[in-house]
C-alpha cells in the first residue's frame, strides 16, 4: 500500500462538475493498493497517518499532528501509484490490485480513519476526477508498506 500525503491548507475533489470532497488544513492523500494488500495492512497505514507530525509547532517545527490542528482528510484513490515503469516506458500496473478488492480496501481505509475520529473526505473510487490543492510548505511525504513493515 502506498500514500502520497501532502499537507495543504484546502484542497477538492470534482467529478462531472461536482464537488465530491473539499477540505480546508490537513492532508490530500493519494492512496493505492498491490495485490499483497489486505485490511490488516490497511488499518496500520491508517494508524500511520493518523500519528503523523507534519504541521509547524509554535517554533516554526514540525512537530504538531492533525488532531494537534483539528485537520481534515482527502482521501483519493490511485492506482497508479503502484505503476512499474522498470521496462521501457509505459507504465504496466501488474501490481495493482484491481477493482472491487482494491475498492473495499480503499473503503475500509477511510473508515479506519473515520474511527479514528478523523474527519474525511472522498473523491469517487474509479472516476475520473479533477483533483485542486494548495501545497503548504510544501511538504509531501510518501508511506510505503513495504518499507515500514
Amino acid at each position: 500500500m502506498k500514500l502520497v500525503v501532502q499537507r495543504v491548507t484546502q484542497a477538492d475533489c470534482v467529478v462531472d462538475g461536482r464537488t465530491t470532497g473539499a477540505i480546508d488544513q490537513g492532508y490530500m492523500v493519494l492512496v493505492g493498493f498491490g495485490v499483497n494488500d489486505d485490511e490488516a495492512i490497511a488499518r496500520k497505514m491508517a494508524e500511520k497517518l493518523s500519528k503523523l507530525r507534519i504541521f509547524d509547532d509554535g517554533d516554526g517545527k514540525i512537530n504538531r499532528s492533525i488532531y494537534d490542528v483539528q485537520g481534515q482528510i482527502l482521501s483519493i484513490s490511485q492506482f497508479t501509484l503502484l505503476a512499474d515503469c522498470s521496462k521501457g516506458n509505459r507504465p504496466s500496473f501488474i501490481d495493482a490490485l484491481k477493482g472491487e478488492e482494491a475498492k473495499h480496501l480503499y473503503e475500509y481505509f477511510n473508515r479506519c480513519l473515520r474511527e479514528m475520529d478523523l474527519e474525511v473526505e472522498e473523491g469517487i473510487f474509479g472516476a475520473d476526477m479533477r483533483i485542486s490543492l494548495v501545497n503548504d510548505g510544501p511538504v509531501t511525504i510518501l508511506l510505503d508498506s513495504e518499507e515500514l513493515w
